[in-house]
């Protein structure tokens, strides 16, 4: 396979959607606040926001893994494609024409704020948006990957200003296996810092986490011709396409905001004694960065208040991203009862 193929290969295997469905509303702005960081002390930060969907609706905050940003879907404002499109518009599982949805920028994605970011920091910058925009409580926070981490710590120390929580591959503290693969995606990253290597480093990182968030049996069928040599040199039928991931990222992530938002994952930690708000756990049953058992454990501590759904996905960690039927099967039971809402074709 040539590079030219290998790019037309989609790096996150997104579900389609129908780009005439639109959210009339929408509105992005960035306000500046005083935030005392878990680890780091008292920093001014300047938070991201973006909200759209019916204005005066209940309010739903999503968010997701590291590398999400606040645009979750297209709107009328704001036309470019978002992260989450599968699940986020108008007749979808989180309907903007029956709530407003609110999202930030993670703390540290520019880069800026090179000091220790904790999941806490980013839940208490998701609540100080909520008084910016005068919202007392939000009806739900959907968090996928890190939002979920996110979520929990939201869910602790914000309880009376969120009515349910939905998290999705995500647990109370990273698993030691997970926690391992992301500090050698950091060595790489911090062996080349200001050198010419850097930008390599970062894409070699992001393609050693691409093998994290999807499966060998996705691999296996995607990938299955022989490994062969290329001017000497054997190559994986996956290289070219790992490559193209990893070069993608790179070219549009800080080097500093990858370090500070991965060790962010690793030292999340929250007590689950602190958490009484109703929650869902959503657990894929193939995925290799949050084990399934993580989560039941979750919901042994959580007990009464909590509900684990389990489904399986060959995509392992990004089927939030992929299986748009089963996630918008779950999210809409979560948010609405047994209510049956659309699904992004």
């Amino acid at each position: 396979m040539s590079l030219s193929e290998a790019a037309s290969l989609s790096c996150t295997t997104y579900a389609a959607f129908d780009a005439a469905s639109l959210s009339p509303l929408a509105h992005r702005d960035i306000f500046s606040k005083r935030i005392a960081l878990r680890y780091s002390g008292e920093h001014d930060v300047s938070i991201a926001y973006e909200w759209q969907g019916n204005p005066t609706a209940p309010v739903v905050i999503i968010a997701g893994g590291i590398s999400a940003n606040r645009h979750v879907s297209l709107s009328t404002e704001y036309p470019e494609r978002g992260w989450w499109e599968a699940q986020v518009g108008p007749g979808r599982a989180i309907d903007t024409n029956r709530f407003r949805i609110l999202a930030i920028n993670w703390l540290g994605h520019e880069g800026k704020l090179d000091v220790a970011i904790d999941s806490a920091d980013q839940a208490d910058a998701i609540a100080a948006t909520l008084d910016h925009l005068n919202i007392k409580t939000a009806t739900a926070f959907v968090g996928c990957s890190y939002g979920a981490m996110v979520g929990l710590q939201f869910a602790a120390r914000h309880a009376a200003r969120v009515e349910k929580l939905i998290a999705i591959s995500g647990a109370d503290v990273a698993h030691p296996y997970s926690s391992a693969w992301r500090a050698l995606q950091r060595n790489i990253v911090r062996l080349n810092r200001d050198s010419e290597n850097e930008t390599a480093a970062l894409s070699i990182a992001r393609q050693l986490a691409m093998l994290s968030y999807r499966t060998p049996e996705e691999f296996a069928a995607r990938f299955a011709t022989p490994v062969q040599l290329e001017n000497d040199i054997a190559r994986s039928p996956a290289e070219n396409y790992l490559e193209v991931c990893g070069n993608k990222y790179a070219a549009i992530t800080n080097t500093t905001a990858f370090l500070r938002l991965s060790e962010s994952i690793d030292l999340h930690q929250v007590d689950a004694d602190n958490i009484t708000t109703t929650t869902t756990l959503v657990a894929i049953e193939e995925d290799r960065l949050v084990p399934v058992d993580t989560l039941a454990a979750l919901e042994q501590k959580l007990g009464s208040r909590c509900r684990l759904k389990r489904i399986h996905s060959v995509f392992g960690h990004d089927a939030f991203l992929v299986e748009s039927q089963q996630i918008a099967e779950i999210l809409s039971d979560a948010l609405h009862g047994n209510a049956s809402l659309g699904v992004a074709a």
